[in-house]
């Protein structure tokens, strides 16, 4: 999803202290919680053992973010992503410029695709993202406005995408990677220099009136880390309650890596402490890279289902944990090959050919566990 993301883990890794997670370790049984069903919904999974059925039963979501190329045109990638999972967020059909590519322009074809899809597949859908310092349009990027006039932009954009969605999408990523990784200031964007940081406020309560049943999340990356990444998301976080926004949960996007990743006592400290915020956690684009591994490629999946299975046991643990999304789930389709562009890389948890990995083992396995 982010171009810079590989040279972040990198760079995070050289501040931190990179150690395995542990893989023994079992995980309280969660207190249940109520999975949200789309309206009309008629799955058409088949199969007791599917990851959707697994998280059925623990009262969670299980989920991918979706190709809608790979979705409109390859039946095998249609068909597992039915029967394997519960909820879905679309990877770039709901960004700003695809929803407005021209000033006052809405094109809601693909979105809408996309929430059909969703709806007739009993799958519950993540709105991705109204608020982000990327995926803007031309028009917009490289337009001079003043701040009332962006004011207005962003408001009339997030007024309008999530009324079109009201009652259709009830989850939604409203601020997206905001919080700059080195500083855990508030990163360089449009919105920021035109509006100032109370933009963020703003996004949120102007998403809470379009659709005031909605669940509103803040979406970033690194925060699994003991870094001032996360400092600077916790003290945004805190700093929404105080000041009374209307916000619900944190979504941890939990992109990694088999060579670093962040030893498994901090990602449950991090996760508590924003659940003891009073928020809800999701885990929103996980996916585990592989290229450029110093050992053999078996020992490399070893350690990537281990990952994998270790985060699943984690949600688990944190009773306000509620959705486990994957930044998709086949190595066919994977936003590393298009935008790191390594090719060789398998972060996902089925290969080219739709067969189980070593990860997708693994988290049936935490599934299982009581």
């Amino acid at each position: 999803m982010r171009r810079q993301l590989f040279s972040c883990i990198l760079l995070i890794c050289i501040l931190s202290a990179c150690s395995g997670l542990p893989t023994g370790q079992q995980p309280a049984t969660p207190q249940a919680t109520t999975v949200q069903k789309a309206p009309h919904a008629t799955p058409t999974h088949k199969g007791p053992k599917t990851l959707r059925d697994l998280a059925d039963a623990r009262h969670i979501h299980i989920g991918a973010a979706v190709n809608l190329d790979a979705l409109q045109h390859d039946h095998d990638y249609s068909r597992v992503l039915s029967d394997e999972f519960n909820a879905v967020t679309p990877e770039t059909a709901m960004k700003f410029d695809a929803l407005q590519p021209q000033p006052g322009d809405y094109t809601f074809q693909q979105a809408d695709a996309f929430v059909n899809y969703a709806h007739q597949h009993g799958m519950v859908p993540r709105g991705h993202t109204l608020v982000w310092y990327s995926a803007l349009p031309p028009w917009l990027q490289n337009g001079s406005y003043s701040r009332d006039q962006l004011m207005y932009i962003l408001k009339d954009y997030i007024t309008k995408v999530v009324t079109h969605y009201k009652g259709q999408i009830n989850v939604w990523d409203v601020v997206n990677e905001a919080v700059d990784d080195d500083t855990g200031q508030l990163s360089d964007s449009i919105w920021l220099r035109g509006i100032g940081p109370d933009y963020i406020d703003m996004a949120f309560r102007w998403a809470h009136e379009a659709n005031p049943q909605a669940q509103l999340f803040y979406n970033d990356y690194g925060t699994e880390w003991s870094s001032k990444k996360f400092d600077g998301v916790y003290s945004l976080l805190q700093g929404l309650i105080q000041r009374g926004v209307p916000i619900n949960g944190v979504g941890m996007q939990m992109h990694m890596h088999t060579q670093f990743y962040p030893d498994n006592a901090t990602v449950l400290q991090n996760m508590q402490r924003f659940a003891d915020l009073g928020l809800k956690i999701d885990i929103t684009e996980m996916d585990v890279l592989t290229s450029e591994t110093k050992v053999d490629m078996p020992t490399t999946l070893k350690i990537q289902a281990d990952i994998y299975g270790t985060v699943v046991k984690d949600c688990l643990q944190i009773k306000v944990c509620q959705s486990i999304v994957f930044w998709g789930f086949t190595d066919r389709y994977t936003w590393v090959h298009s935008d790191l562009h390594r090719d060789s890389d398998q972060p996902l948890i089925f290969d080219k050919d739709y067969r189980h990995k070593p990860a997708y083992d693994a988290i049936v396995q935490a599934l299982k566990t009581p």
